[in-house]
């Protein structure tokens, strides 16, 4: 009997039974940066034990390693801390549970992938068995307030808009793939400084740190455990946090509470907000930023245009978007002016 391993059934079920479930649920993530021989082979083994066990979430495979971010159900977490602990691979990844809970994943998906980051670099450009010095919480804390120290954001732009660690220099940039040239750039002149690097769970500064050392920036190092490791500690120990906002999250949730800062701005009318959506319109889906009474007004869509089509019955929308370029289908699908 061939094991299933890919989801089969549609969103709306998936959904329905997510609502349906009588415990509770884990969110966390890890990664680990180390030779897979057969990342295909490997996909399989970790769909097959992880659908076993009733966990949800998205895991990105390669021969470089492996990136996770899931779903545990409670009364499976120690299940699956021995299934971790049982696979070569994974034996020894520092698993992060989420900073708050709440519905992040509704199905398991396990890609393989050129890369667990897509930062597209040349493999001549880092090496992964030399990076960036990993401090613990108190020490980045420390090093913060350091001469000639640098601080910068490694995540993408919309993330650091909604929380970020104060005085840190954020990358104007919306991809990964440009993520280490621009920072590079942003290092020029200021090779000798201390450079820390943070990023939401520390993957994206792992392979960053080694390109940073190759290109000569020497003195590089990353906070361990990204910022849900931070907020975890700061918690626990009582210390005053020098991350202010909301950490930005790739699930459901969407952002996870660090502080009560709020940062940024309602993308419609400019009133403080730091609360991420996806346009309720289909055929739109843009992450943009918007307060409560605009999110009523214009019905969870980013603009009266995406509303309009939004509010039309299913079968209309497909329609409109079979044909979008059509002369009389033309107006319903221009750029919102956000």
């Amino acid at each position: 009997m061939i094991k299933k391993l890919y989801n089969k059934k549609s969103k709306d079920i998936l959904i329905e039974n997510l609502e349906a479930e009588t415990f509770n649920r884990i969110t966390c993530s890890f990664y680990n940066y180390i030779k897979i021989n057969s990342p295909f082979d490997f996909r399989n083994k970790l769909y097959s034990l992880f659908h076993t066990l009733n966990i949800f979430g998205r895991i990105y495979v390669a021969d470089e390693g492996i990136n996770a971010q899931i779903s545990v159900p409670s009364h499976n977490w120690a299940k699956f801390l021995k299934t971790i602990s049982e696979i070569s691979e994974l034996s020894d990844v520092q698993i992060k549970k989420a900073i708050s809970e709440g519905i992040s994943f509704y199905k398991l998906v396990v890609k393989v992938k050129k890369e667990i980051v897509a930062y597209r670099i040349p493999k001549n450009k880092y090496n992964m068995k030399i990076i960036g010095k990993h401090l613990s919480t108190e020490q980045f804390n420390s090093a913060i307030n350091k001469e000639q120290t640098t601080i910068i954001d490694m995540r993408n732009i919309y993330e650091s808009e909604v929380g970020k660690f104060k005085n840190a220099e954020i990358p104007q940039v919306e991809k990964s793939k440009d993520l280490l040239p621009e920072v590079r750039r942003m290092l020029k002149g200021r090779e000798h400084h201390q450079v820390l690097l943070y990023c939401t769970g520390g993957i994206r500064c792992e392979k960053a740190s080694s390109f940073l050392i190759n290109e000569g920036i020497e003195n590089v190092k990353q906070l361990k455990g990204g910022i849900i490791q931070y907020a975890h500690d700061i918690k626990k120990n009582g210390v005053k946090s020098k991350f202010i906002g909301k950490n930005f999250v790739f699930d459901a949730r969407l952002g996870e509470r660090v502080s009560d800062d709020i940062i940024s701005n309602c993308h419609i009318c400019n009133k403080s907000s730091d609360i991420h959506r996806d346009c309720k319109n289909d055929a739109c889906h843009i992450l943009f930023i918007q307060c409560q009474e605009c999110e009523r007004d214009l019905n969870g869509c980013c603009s009266d245009k995406c509303k309009e089509i939004a509010s039309l019955p299913i079968e209309t929308q497909k329609d409109l978007r079979k044909n979008r370029n059509s002369p009389d289908k033309r107006r319903y699908f221009k750029s919102p002016q956000l």
